[in-house]
């Protein structure tokens, strides 16, 4: 459905970043098309050597040289970059070590088919190639060049950049997650009522009555939660939302996770074979842990956040 519908990741970030960020130059040569759904595009970010959780460890360079940048670098997990449709790259990288660690990286847009760009392999995702948006990559940056007009806003401003684009992608995510998980609990549903153990349907066994209603109950906490969270990007702002996003990006793909833990329980086999979606749709879910910050990551900031209220309380 998102690809169908030109609201899969990671264009529908990069489209909020160009809109964001982009001058009108790059928004019509990039926005456009991309809204248009004509091209696709890659959001180059995380890398293999280092813990990128952490945005200050990306090793990725982007060095200015007269009129040029000129990036250096591995990334792996670009989301996008396999699809035959990608024309653009956006990539992050350094280009100041010396500055602080929240000024230290940029942005820049590299055209797919600028010279020493090298996609070196298809990533999968425990043995799924997620082809959907064409799949992941692993991508090497060799002396590319690209126009000092490619900067995606301003030198130094990559980190906060990267925090606009990652919110909203945080929500996508979360939305996407709940439709899988509706998918899973009518899976569920269905499954039980078909199959016969033990004298009577599966439906009429405590456990699976206990699933299923759990997964209801869940299945709607996320969804309001959720929708709260939207509310107040739409009235605050991102950083209004700050700790709601964080709670979703927390609460939804662990209890998601659940939810199609049971449902592969229900179908036996079926549940872990290829007849199925529900092993692709875990696969899918627990990446979501990973992707936009992992939970520790979240949890850690969120924390803060909560302590940092009643520590300006105390005397």
């Amino acid at each position: 459905a998102p690809p169908a519908l030109n609201c899969a990741a990671p264009d529908t970030g990069n489209m909020e970043l160009l809109a964001g960020f982009g001058t009108a130059e790059q928004r019509e040569r990039w926005l456009e098309p991309l809204l248009d759904a004509r091209i696709r595009s890659a959001f180059a970010m995380t890398e293999p050597e280092v813990a990128s959780s952490d945005a200050a460890n990306i090793a990725t360079r982007i060095v200015r040289d007269g009129d040029e940048y000129v990036v250096d670098g591995r990334k792996w997990y670009i989301s996008g970059a396999m699809n035959p449709d990608c024309r653009l790259l956006i990539v992050m990288g350094k280009t100041d070590p010396a500055a602080e660690p929240h000024r230290q990286q940029s942005m820049v847009l590299v055209p797919r088919d600028t010279p020493g760009v090298t996609v070196r392999r298809g990533m999968t995702v425990f043995g799924y190639d997620d082809a959907d948006h064409g799949g992941h990559a692993e991508v090497t940056f060799e002396d590319v060049r690209v126009p000092a007009g490619n900067l995606l806003g301003e030198e130094g401003a990559g980190f906060a950049i990267a925090q606009a684009r990652l919110g909203p992608g945080r929500i996508h995510h979360c939305m996407r997650a709940i439709g899988i998980a509706e998918r899973a609990l009518e899976l569920t549903c269905r499954r039980v009522l078909d199959r016969t153990a033990f004298g009577g349907p599966l439906a009429d066994q405590g456990v699976v009555q206990d699933w299923i209603a759990e997964s209801r109950v869940r299945i709607e906490q996320l969804r309001l939660l959720v929708l709260k969270t939207a509310w107040l990007m739409d009235t605050v702002g991102n950083r209004g939302a700050h700790t709601e996003i964080q709670a979703i990006k927390i609460a939804t793909p662990r209890t998601v996770e659940w939810i199609l833990d049971k449902a592969v329980q229900a179908h036996g086999a079926a549940g872990v074979s290829q007849d199925t979606p529900l092993a692709a749709l875990w696969a899918f879910n627990r990446t979501i842990r990973i992707a936009d910050g992992p939970d520790e990551v979240h949890k850690r900031s969120l924390a803060r956040r909560e302590l940092r209220r009643y520590r300006q309380e105390s005397p």
